[in-house]
């Protein structure tokens, strides 16, 4: 049995970071290196991602709420506003909001296809889902 927190780690934490990244170099003009060291990962990794070869998994330019929460993530980190802990709890509202728009289903069923994605309404509500 798979848990959502593993799908969540190998799909939307890359696509999440991806979009992160993209949103920092591009909206924010900070360099590949000033990224990594803000999302905690290599320039190598940040170019993998700023050239849509990891972290494609999901795509999630198309909703909005998301891509603006995560355009919000990116400006406080941008502007050197933020404490680790506010880091942390952000991405895991992303993650939630994510979830809760049943967004993660059709990969959990993928990696699980004994779930039955029709009666399972675990992500669905994001008050449900208490991470942090």
């Amino acid at each position: 049995m798979i848990i959502p927190c593993e799908i969540a780690v190998k799909c939307i934490l890359p696509s999440v970071r991806a979009m992160l990244a993209k949103e920092l170099v591009t909206r924010h003009n900070l360099s590949q290196e000033q990224t990594a060291k803000l999302l905690g990962v290599s320039q190598p990794a940040i170019s993998l991602y700023y050239r849509k070869l990891r972290g494609k998994a999901i795509n999630l330019e198309k909703e909005r709420e998301i891509k603006k929460m995560i355009e919000n993530l990116a400006k406080t980190l941008a502007n050197e506003n933020f404490q680790h802990k506010n880091f942390i709890q952000a991405f895991c509202e992303i993650c939630k909001m994510i979830r809760a728009k049943g967004l993660l289903c059709q990969m959990h069923k993928n990696f699980d296809p004994e779930l039955d994605t029709e009666k399972c309404e675990l992500c669905l509500t994001q008050n449900s889902l208490k991470c942090i």
